[in-house]
């Protein structure tokens, strides 16, 4: 009598570690930071985390890495979902100069990416007339970028903000037209270098939203100020 054959060991856990491998592959990619994602990074997360979430994990086979790629290259408006992390590190580049001599900053918020113009260095005191003559650069510099195409489709809004005190030599009764009046002005000149005015919105916010405290020159200083928002989508 011949020995029998040992049984062949199955093959079944293969399809759970598959699944775990996958399932463990999506949870890094999530903790990446979606502000240094762009659109075909996000579009490939979304497109491999769809599906009956009560049939387990998906196995990237080739057939479904090539479907992978087909959703990819057909989903719409990919401008629109373009993260702003790419857009913030060009612009601290090109204004580094500005940022280094404090006429700019270059941060980002829940609202979007936000450039910081200093009004001490681009308005008289109480005044809203940009001077122009030290500041022409700068603005053209601006205008170019809020119209480069990795920016097209974006909305953007100016804000006005200045701080507590009212100028005795202003010809604006208040805060509130003062701040409206700079940030009216901005984007006449950047329109005047080729941004569609179209696509920004414009608000004075007087000294309602203040950076620092307003009782020392310096807080004063950075609350005097205007802010061109590239807003995040969700905030048009």
């Amino acid at each position: 009598m011949g020995k029998k054959e040992p049984k062949k060991a199955s093959q079944e856990w293969l399809t759970t570690y598959g699944d775990m491998i996958t399932l463990m592959l999506c949870f890094f990619v999530m903790m990446y930071d979606p502000s240094e994602a762009d659109a075909v990074q996000m579009a490939a997360l979304s497109a491999s985390i769809q599906g009956d979430s009560t049939s387990g994990g998906m196995s990237l086979t080739t057939g479904r890495m090539a479907d992978l790629g087909n959703t990819i290259n057909s989903l719409p408006s990919m401008e629109k979902g373009k993260s702003l992390g790419l857009a913030k590190k060009k612009a601290v580049s090109l204004f580094a100069p500005d940022v280094k001599s404090n006429k700019i900053t270059v941060t980002s918020d829940e609202r979007g990416l936000v450039i910081t113009l200093a009004s001490d260095a681009f308005f008289e005191t109480g005044s809203a007339k940009l001077q122009i003559e030290e500041t022409r650069e700068v603005l053209l510099r601006l205008a170019q970028f809020l119209s480069s195409p990795e920016l097209a489709n974006r909305k953007f809004r100016i804000e006005g903000h200045t701080d507590s005190t009212v100028s005795q030599n202003s010809i604006y009764q208040s805060n509130w037209e003062l701040s409206t009046a700079r940030a009216t002005n901005v984007l006449h000149y950047l329109s005047d270098y080729g941004v569609n005015e179209n696509s920004f919105y414009v608000a004075g916010y007087a000294d309602t939203q203040p950076k620092f405290e307003n009782d020392t020159p310096e807080g004063r200083a950075y609350n005097r100020r205007v802010d061109i928002i590239i807003l995040d989508e969700g905030h048009f």
